[in-house]
């Protein structure tokens, strides 16, 4: 019996609660003792059974699987919950038990070899089995497959590794999932192919028409290859040559002595003859007065000079000649050849190159050196004895570096002479010095504005006089000098009617030096009296254009003495800080924070100002109760922008 299931879903039934069903489940039955004829009955019995053993089981499992308790109390009868609670502490061991039990009382016509076979299949289904079942709770696995100790799994056998597969010589064993396959390791070769199954077969050229006989030969196939027969047969004498026709065959060559002695062979279309030979000289012989011997020529004694200027030395029909050294006796062509020493004994001869010449050789050297005393080896040559630099040289091995002093650099044209670097041209110029820069040959030189600036110890950088503290401006007595960046402003101050200045005026005024009047009214003033504003306040400060303006600057601090969130008699008390002019470009703004319990206003910087400019900020500091304002403080910060950023 083999079982089709399909994946399981969330399902609620009538009565609220949850139930996981099968899609669809069907036994199909496959063995030949199932008999409907005698039992339908319990046939049909046998099947509602069976599929309520399967969903009522599978039920169990899934609980089991999901974490949910064995003992849950579900809706679904009481053989049911039996069936599900037995698959989800048991698993198949308790199911095959009951489903035996069932099949004993309700399935009579059904032989042991159905049972089991239902049993295993049920097993296989809950997840036992990898592969198949055989029964009895046993697992095996398919072909090309071994269980694994687990009883269960099955892995793959490498048929390879065990040496189990049937790939012949020349073939390579190549594992597959579950079997093997072989791979030709080496080519069949000219004239063979490789067929399906493995095997080179030849290839029968004659066949194919790829042979590329002429029109005159028959193509015979061979293994491997293939031959060009002759349609044509040649008679006696003949001989047929690559095109198929029939040429002579010259008897007196390819055959060992044609002729008698004394004879000599004269070759004849299709045949030869022989005639009575003469008297002959070889080359080296000739000759005698009388005609009738030959004897040997003194080529050494002859008008021409076979040695030319070498040594000879006569032979019996022939010569040899005497070689100067450096020269070889060419036997063949009979003169003295020279030596080429240079491919003869390579890399033996001369360090570095090697020159051949008649009789002899020369060596030579590469740039960078010079011949040793020896004639062979190789000196290094001190270029920079000849000062081929405009400045520096540093001789090397083979050759010379030139080098540049500092502030100059060598040229990429030639590579030896020195160029000035203009150091205010460089990337970095801008930043060498703080004004400008002026390019000197192999140097620079920085320079400051002409007045109000002095040029540091470092050449570079700017630095502001004081002229209030070194006494070179113009202010007069009653005037109070203060110094700003690259300058000075001569300053007077008088306060209002119905005000008194705060301490003595003083020639040199400091960034932190304040000068405050304070209200001082007449006991019949009543405007005096009624007047908010308790104190006028001057303070200054010296500002540069800032060349990098990424965030606000705080340039000025009002402290309180006011504590934050106080209170005062019976209402609390605050403080309010507002600009009342001056603020140019709307460049600044004034915030209220808190420092050690107390209120502080801090003007900041909020936008950049080129300068040169000058500006008053007008502040004013409110205090505030619960009844309105009980007086202001009226603060000028006198605000000088330099038009340098140094």
């Amino acid at each position: 019996m083999y079982l089709h299931i399909n994946k399981h879903r969330q399902q609620v039934t009538s009565t609220g609660m949850p139930l996981l069903e099968l899609q669809s489940l069907t036994c199909v039955q496959s063995c030949s003792h199932y008999h409907y004829s005698t039992h339908t009955v319990h046939a049909i019995r046998f099947q509602l059974y069976t599929s309520m053993c399967c969903d009522c089981c599978l039920l169990g499992k899934a609980a089991q699987e999901n974490g949910i308790p064995c003992d849950h109390n579900l809706s679904v009868g009481y053989q049911c919950s039996l069936v599900s609670r037995a698959c989800c502490v048991d698993g198949c061991q308790m199911i095959s038990a009951m489903v035996k039990y069932k099949l004993l009382l309700l399935v009579t016509d059904l032989t042991l070899k159905c049972r089991d076979e239902f049993l295993t299949c049920l097993c296989c289904f809950l997840g036992k089995c990898a592969h198949r079942c055989v029964g009895n709770d046993t697992c095996s696995c398919f072909k090309g497959y071994k269980l694994k100790p687990d009883g269960k799994s099955c892995e793959d056998i490498n048929e390879c590794l065990l040496g189990a597969s049937n790939c012949r010589g020349g073939e390579r064993c190549i594992n597959t999932e579950g079997s093997f396959r072989c791979q030709r390791e080496v080519s069949c070769g000219t004239g063979y192919e490789l067929t399906d199954n493995n095997n080179c077969k030849d290839i029968d050229e004659c066949e194919t028409g790829i042979h590329n006989c002429g029109p005159e030969f028959e193509c015979q196939n061979t293994q491997g290859s293939f031959r060009c027969l002759p349609k044509v047969k040649c008679g006696a004498g003949f001989i047929q040559d690559a095109l198929g026709n029939c040429i002579d065959i010259n008897e007196c060559v390819s055959q060992t002595g044609p002729c008698h002695r004394g004879q000599v062979c004269i070759n004849t279309v299709g045949s030869y003859t022989c005639q009575r030979n003469s008297v002959n000289c070889g080359r080296g012989y000739h000759l005698n007065e009388e005609g009738t011997r030959c004897i040997d020529i003194d080529e050494c004694k002859g008008p021409e000079q076979v040695c030319a200027g070498h040594g000879c030395i006569n032979l019996l029909g022939s010569y040899r000649c005497e070689c100067e050294p450096g020269y070889n006796f060419n036997s063949i062509s009979r003169v003295c050849e020279d030596v080429n020493e240079c491919r003869h004994y390579p890399g033996r001869l001369c360090a570095h190159k090697c020159e051949n010449t008649l009789g002899s050789y020369k060596c030579s050297c590469t740039t960078g050196f010079k011949l040793a005393v020896d004639g062979r080896n190789c000196d290094d040559l001190n270029e920079c004895e000849s000062k081929p630099c405009s400045q520096e040289c540093a001789n090397v091995y083979g050759s010379y570096q030139c080098y540049c002093r500092r502030g100059y650099q060598l040229s990429d044209i030639d590579g030896m002479t020195c160029e000035d670097i203009d150091e205010c041209a460089l990337p970095t110029g801008g930043h060498i010095c703080s004004y400008r820069c002026h390019n000197t040959p192999g140097s620079f030189h920085c320079s400051c504005p002409t007045s109000g600036y002095t040029l540091a110890v470092n050449g570079r950088s700017c630095q502001d006089i004081d002229e209030c503290l070194t006494g070179r401006h113009t202010c007069t007595e009653n005037q109070s000098c203060f110094n700003v960046q690259g300058g000075f402003r001569c300053l007077s101050f008088e306060c209002p009617s119905n005000y008194r200045r705060v301490g003595e005026t003083t020639a040199r005024l400091e960034r932190s030096d304040t000068i405050r009047c304070m209200k001082s009214c007449q006991p019949t003033d009543i405007a005096c009296v009624l007047d908010t504003t308790h104190s006028i306040s001057h303070t200054f400060i010296s500002l540069p254009t800032f060349r990098e303006f990424t965030r606000p600057e705080e340039i000025v601090f009002l402290r309180t003495t006011v504590p934050a969130y106080g209170t005062y008699h019976l209402g609390s008390y605050d403080v309010k800080f507002d600009i009342l002019e001056g603020n140019v470009e709307n460049a600044f703004d004034i915030i209220k924070r808190i420092e050690n319990g107390l209120y502080v206003g801090v003007v900041r910087q909020v936008k950049p100002l080129i300068g040169p400019v000058t500006t008053i900020l007008k502040l004013s500091m409110r205090n505030l109760n619960t009844q309105g304002d009980s007086g202001q403080n009226i603060i000028n910060v006198h605000v000088f922008v330099s038009e340098f950023w140094f």
